[in-house]
Order: C-alpha cells, then structure tokens, then sequence
C-alpha cells in the first residue's frame, strides 16, 4: 500500500524536493481541463508505457493523484508503480478536489503528452 499525503504535505514536499514527480491518474479530457501545476499527464491504465521515458529514477520522490478521495485510479497507477520496482511513491488521495478547495490554483495551459 501507498503512503498518503495531505494537501499541506504535498506542498510541504514540494517546496522542499523541486524534483518531486508528481503524476496525475486521469484520462487526457481532466487533465488538459485543469490539473496540479507540474504534473505529468500520467493515465493509471498507461503505466507500463509509460514509465520507461517519464520516470527513469525507481528511486525519485513521485505523487500519484486523481479526481478526489472517490478516485482510485491514483492508488492503481501508485500499485503499479510499486510492482514495477518504484520505491518513494505517494498518493495525494484528496486529488484535484481537495486541492482546488483549499483555494489552490490548477494550470490549464498545458497539454496532454498522449
């Protein structure tokens, strides 16, 4: 199981390691409508493909999130991410719900790698 972080942690980890991976779990219509700023577009049923060029550091520090505490693709993609030999991987369960409620921004320029 995947360590979980709240919305202070994860600021607090990103403002301390600025080579935090952070991963959103969403298909391309979510994220390219409002994600995390400095995510990586990071579909949970895209893993195996996509980790070879996204993440060539089992050991770099990644946060996996989706939607809300109702999504668990962040805790599938977090699963997969372990299985495949990732060894510093969080899942931030409150997602882009809990992030936009406490009044932070999402970014909106960017898009979709896949």
């Amino acid at each position: 199981m995947s360590k979980i972080i709240s919305t202070n942690r994860l600021q607090e980890r990103i403002a301390a390691n600025p080579t935090l991976v952070l991963l959103e779990a969403l298909p391309q219509k979510y994220f390219v409508d409002g994600h995390l700023p400095g995510a990586l577009h990071f579909p949970h049923d895209q893993v195996g493909a996509l980790v070879p060029a996204l993440l060539p550091d089992k050991t770099a520090e990644i946060v996996v999130y989706c939607a809300s505490n109702t999504c668990n693709n962040s805790h599938t993609a977090a699963s997969r991410l372990g299985q495949l030999g990732y060894t510093n991987v969080s899942v931030y369960s409150g997602g882009k719900q809990d992030w936009s409620d406490a009044g932070l921004p999402l970014e909106r320029n960017a898009v979709a790698a896949n």
